[in-house]
């Protein structure tokens, strides 16, 4: 009797959960949600089926998720494999040919393809591509810290976001691989923030989220800051509370907003149901940042 009580009450709370998230299904309808979805996330097949079934979840509700991959720690495992020396400059890989050719190898091979599977195998329909897929990211050369060199690291300077409204407009999801093409045909390397927020901007999203192994932004005390402003951002990181691996993100995000992205969210990924958090429930997860 205790037992099926129990039962009871977990089924009415599921109930009065999908209650209350009818005014967000209703607000997000139809929306753009670009989600850049990190290397150190995909690491645990538990956690990736969650993800996946999140983001059908989405789709099923009407919302138009685009999702962007990094895949760091997968390119560093197989360059290791290979005896391929690695390095980095300011956040950046110091990206060679040969090093390029492995990175290009992980994240439109192996990384982008165990993302699609994962969201197939949960009755969804994805789709892999790149940035060089049907030219729609194209980049300059990204300088280092202090002006060096530091190879195939690409900025987007361009983004045609065709391609991705195509399928949009269908029942696909495109998971986007962080690579790009120059004006001579070479192939970048792209900071998978960077290019989600290039992404983000292009399409005029409604909501980038960016998924981080972090809560969010934090305040000197430690505690995570739930809404800012772009000056507040600003501010923050002049006075150094805002600092280190923070940095490119809220950089990423003030670019997306000012590019005409509604609102951009840093949020933890490890966090099951994250996304689900953010935008169908009132309590929402992480850092929030408007204009």
């Amino acid at each position: 009797m205790e037992k099926s009580a129990a039962m009871n009450r977990d089924w009415l709370a599921t109930a009065r959960t999908l209650s209350e998230a009818l005014p967000y299904l209703q607000r997000y309808d139809g929306a753009i949600v670009v989600i850049k979805f990190g290397g150190n996330a995909m690491g645990d097949d538990a956690a990736m089926e969650r993800f996946a079934r999140d983001i059908v979840l989405m789709k099923q509700c009407r919302l138009l998720p685009v999702l962007v991959h990094g895949g760091g720690p997968m390119i560093n495992q197989m360059l290791e494999r290979l005896n391929i020396p690695t390095e980095f400059k300011g956040g950046r890989r110091v990206t060679t040919p040969e090093v390029m050719e492995v990175a290009e190898m992980v994240l439109s091979g192996s990384v982008n393809k165990r993302i699609v599977q994962a969201i197939n195998t949960q009755g969804g329909k994805a789709v892999g591509l790149s940035g060089k897929d049907a030219n729609l990211m194209i980049c300059e050369r990204l300088p280092g810290p202090d002006g060096e060199d530091i190879g195939l690291v690409g900025n987007p300077v361009k983004v045609d976001p065709a391609v991705l409204r195509s399928f949009l407009d269908s029942d696909f999801i495109p998971v986007v691989a962080p690579l790009g093409t120059g004006a001579s045909g070479e192939t970048f390397n792209i900071n998978g923030d960077t290019a989600a927020g290039a992404i983000a901007a292009a399409m005029n999203a409604d909501r980038l989220l960016l998924l981080t192994d972090v809560a969010g932004v934090k305040d000197k005390e430690g505690d995570v800051i739930t809404q800012l402003t772009a000056d507040h951002v600003r501010d923050l990181t002049a006075d150094g509370t805002i600092a280190g691996g923070m940095i490119p993100k809220t950089e990423t995000a003030l670019t997306a907003l000012e590019g005409g992205t509604r609102a951009v969210v840093i949020l933890d990924g490890r966090t099951p149901h994250a996304c689900l958090l953010e935008l169908f429930t009132e309590h929402g997860a992480g850092t929030l940042i408007r204009l």
